[in-house]
Order: structure tokens, then sequence, then C-alpha cells
């Protein structure tokens, strides 16, 4: 199989070849799965990483999703959604369970020594991810996509089946409602002044 086509003309082969590859994998080809953890890993690694924010544990996490493909894949179904959505479902539920099984473990108190950087720096992320989480769901979905996975509007219209418009309007509310919610957090962006 060849691998990912780069750009929007590249797409409908792509979804060509990964349904293909989907079909192959589900009856235990390895070079169909081979032909999903080539296409689909960074992605997911992106994904992972956006919530565990450890490289190490990504990786980890990222492994064992497509460790564990070639008995999950038969779960999947092409006509309810598409398998790049799946995928990142699958990895989005591995970096949850991975994020419980860690608060579960009791540690010892850490002390840091950075006047209060890190604990900024933590109360920001954690204040980020409460305010995707009141994000309605095709919202959340779409600014993950552009800004930790890093399609373009027209890679993430064909990934979600919608119009580009459509993912562009998702994109601008969505923005714009994250923006809100971070600011009554208090951990809005700072934004530089023009020097005058």
């Amino acid at each position: 199989m060849s691998s990912r086509s780069d750009g929007p003309a590249g797409a409908p082969e792509d979804s060509r070849l990964t349904q293909q590859a989907v079909a192959r994998a589900k009856v235990g080809d390895t070079e169909g799965l081979h032909f999903l953890y080539v296409r689909y890993a960074s992605d997911v690694l992106r994904y992972v990483t956006s919530f565990v924010h450890n490289p190490h544990e990504a990786e980890e996490i990222t492994q064992n999703v497509f460790a564990k493909l070639m008995t999950a894949i038969k779960k999947y179904e092409q006509r309810e959604v598409p398998f790049t959505a799946w995928i990142l479902r699958v990895a989005r539920n591995a970096s949850l369970d991975h994020l419980r099984a860690k608060r579960e473990i009791p540690t010892e108190e850490v002390r840091v020594a950075d006047s209060g950087r890190a604990q900024t720096s933590l109360d920001r992320g954690q204040a980020l991810r409460e305010a995707l989480e009141q994000l309605p769901e095709d919202q959340r979905v779409v600014l993950v996509l552009r800004h930790v996975v890093g399609l373009s509007p027209g890679e993430i219209a064909g990934t979600l089946n919608k119009t580009e418009s459509s993912v562009h309007g998702l994109h601008h509310r969505g923005r714009h409602t994250l923006r809100a919610s971070l600011a009554e957090l208090g951990a809005a962006p700072v934004v530089a002044l023009p020097v005058a």
C-alpha cells in the first residue's frame, strides 16, 4: 500500500486507501494494520499528548491504542463515523483511562521551587480543559482537530463529513466561546499591547 497523500487533492484517495486498509485489518491482515499505523500514529500521538502532557506517557498510550487495534477494529463500522474520528475517540478514551488510573495512585507531595510558575501553568492547563469540556462536542472536536492535530479546515470537513464552511463556523464559534470561558475562569490568554 502507498503512504499518505498530502493536501486536499489527496483526501479522497487517502480515504479510499484507509477504507481498504480497515477492511483488510478487520480480517487480521497485518499490512492493513501497518498502513493504519503509518497513516494515523502521528495524529493519535498529538491528540493523546494534548490530554496527558507527557511525551513518554503519550507514546506509550499511542502504542497501546495500536497494539489493541487488531481486536478493537472489529467494532468499527464505516457507515457510523469516519475512521479518523473513530481512532481519535479510541485514543481519547485510552488517555482518559490512563489519567484516571494515575489519579488513583497516592503520591507524596512534590515541592517545586520555581516562584509558582509550574502551578500557574497547571492552573491554566486545567482551566483550558474545563473550558474545552464546556463546549458543544462538534465545536470541541473541530478545535482539537485544527489546533492540536493540525488538520486544515478542508481535512476536518472530510474527516467529519461536513462542509468546509460549517467547519469554519464551528471553529469561529468554538474559539469565541472558549475565549469567553477562559476569561470567566481567570485564564484568558495574555495579549501583548503594541508599543506606542
